[in-house]
């Protein structure tokens, strides 16, 4: 770094409960207050409202189970990731995992590009097993570049991980496609 500059610092949310898609939604966006668990449940609520078939069903389970969610440790689905990036005017795209991740299009490292790309970032859900095998899970994490590179801003690390270059994020992508993630884009 030259005189004068300063090195950003990157908003890292550390992970609490199964409030993974929270944090992921905050690392994306790079502020804490980006969005809340009072937002997230509201948006999980409002879209057992507006589908007749789910607001039917329940169970005494249904107090805590929701269809979109969990009431006690949050695990939300991809339903609310959607609405909530799409309350914030971002779009997402589901990524063909069968075209692996350099069809995704990182953008050149370092660059400075006239406009901002339309790749916001890359929002991860992985399986997740703990407990030798006996409890299976999934987990929301992002990938995001900043000030021209990739980072691993997932809520299980202790501090974001810097990608070396563009192959290195691909790789990383192609390892969560074969283990059976899944991968979603987000565009500005």
């Amino acid at each position: 770094m030259g005189d004068g500059e300063q090195e950003r610092q990157i908003y890292h949310e550390k992970q609490r409960l199964q409030f993974c898609l929270l944090h992921a939604l905050n690392n994306l966006l790079q502020a804490g207050d980006s969005f809340s668990r009072v937002e997230l449940d509201a948006i999980a609520e409002q879209l057992v409202v507006d589908d007749p078939e789910e607001s039917s069903w329940w169970t005494p389970l249904s107090v805590v189970f929701r269809p979109h969610h969990n009431r006690l440790t949050g695990n939300y689905d991809v339903n609310v990731l959607i609405a909530a990036l799409e309350s914030r005017g971002r779009r997402v795209l589901w990524h063909d995992r069968r075209r692996g991740a350099s069809s995704i299009g990182l953008g050149a490292p370092g660059e400075p590009a006239a406009a901002p790309p339309p790749l916001e970032g890359i929002l991860l859900n992985v399986p997740v097993r703990k407990l030798a095998g006996l409890w299976k899970s999934r987990h929301w994490l992002t990938l995001r570049q900043i000030d021209g590179r990739w980072y691993n801003l997932d809520s299980d690390l202790e501090e974001p991980h810097p990608f070396k270059d563009e192959g290195d994020v691909e790789g990383f992508v192609d390892d969560v496609l074969a283990d059976g993630g899944e991968v979603l884009l987000v565009l500005r």
